[in-house]
């Protein structure tokens, strides 16, 4: 057999993970950059030797372009992220109020809000291990039933959801319907806490918190994020806390997507437990936030060594 076979035939084997919801630019004061929690999780499970695919849309414009481009030089299968001739490619404006603090404007009846699900995307072979995707693609009704039909064609699948409240768009009724589809859920401790209609929740209640979620919506296994403190993992009524190493913050944007792709990543591709998976996951969000930009260049292997 030829290297290259081998090499292909390598590469089929690995466990695709389908990124199913909103790829954007953010329109920053410092310049253009592309974005969206699921588009930045594709990236980091791609660079873990995972078989990604992104499952969103652009328009017929630049930055539909330049979308697709960067996302294929990253190494990821572009094939189904549709190119919209009627809606513009989304993006996410930051506007400074008199005291100095960003507002975000993210803009309506953008292509990603309405993914098409193709039957070549529903016969996708082998089927993905898994579906990553969050809240924020699921604003219109057409997202949602394209959802529910790759949730049908891949029963499988692990349905993981990586819970971010954008306002206006975090309706209680859209809030609900994903907390009772997940089978893995991923928030951070203010999101915890508004679930679990609280202010705020100390290091020690996050524990009790998720449990109560779990039995609320039916969940065996929640992730939490908590900054500077560390993350937890509710596991199969196991729970498991990871310390944060001190890290001299660059840019926390898209730590917490790197933090699923690192916890995925240790699952499916690592084949890890569910403590080595969470302290994977807390090594790649600390490099991340020490990084500029959301998808720094990295090798996993030395991420996890602490010699990148």
């Amino acid at each position: 057999m030829s290297k290259g076979a081998a090499n292909s035939r390598t590469a089929m084997s690995k466990p695709v993970v389908a990124c199913f919801g909103e790829v954007l630019w953010d329109c920053l004061p410092r310049g253009l950059f592309l974005g969206g929690a699921p588009i930045n999780a594709a990236y980091h499970l791609a660079r873990q030797g995972l078989r990604v695919v992104p499952v969103t849309a652009v328009g017929p414009d630049f930055l539909g372009e330049e979308a697709l481009r960067r996302v294929a030089n990253w190494g990821v299968d572009t094939r189904f992220i549709a190119r919209l001739q009627d809606r513009p490619t989304g993006t996410v404006r930051a506007a400074l109020d008199d005291a100095g603090v960003a507002r975000y404007e993210i803009a309506r009846r953008v292509a990603w809000d309405r993914i098409p699900v193709t039957p070549r995307l529903r016969r996708l072979s082998p089927a993905p291990a898994a579906i990553v995707h969050g809240t924020l693609a699921l604003r219109e009704p057409a997202n949602r039933a394209a959802l529910d039909a790759l949730f049908a064609a891949w029963p499988g699948a692990l349905r993981v959801v990586d819970l971010n409240f954008r306002p206006p768009f975090d309706t209680p009724a859209v809030t609900n319907r994903v907390l009772r589809s997940a089978q893995l859920l991923k928030l951070n401790d203010e999101e915890l806490a508004r679930l679990a209609q609280r202010p705020r929740l100390r290091p020690a209640e996050l524990a009790r918190a998720a449990r109560d979620i779990g039995e609320r919506y039916g969940l065996a296994r929640i992730c939490v994020t908590a900054g500077a403190r560390g993350a937890g993992l509710l596991w199969d009524g196991a729970w498991f806390w990871e310390k944060a190493r001190p890290i001299e913050v660059r840019d926390t944007v898209g730590a917490g997507d790197a933090f699923l792709g690192g916890l995925l990543g240790a699952l499916l591709a690592r084949e890890a437990t569910p403590a080595i998976a969470l302290r994977q996951a807390c090594r790649l969000g600390e490099f991340v936030a020490s990084q500029d930009g959301a998808t720094p260049d990295y090798d996993i292997s030395k991420v996890l060594a602490g010699t990148a």
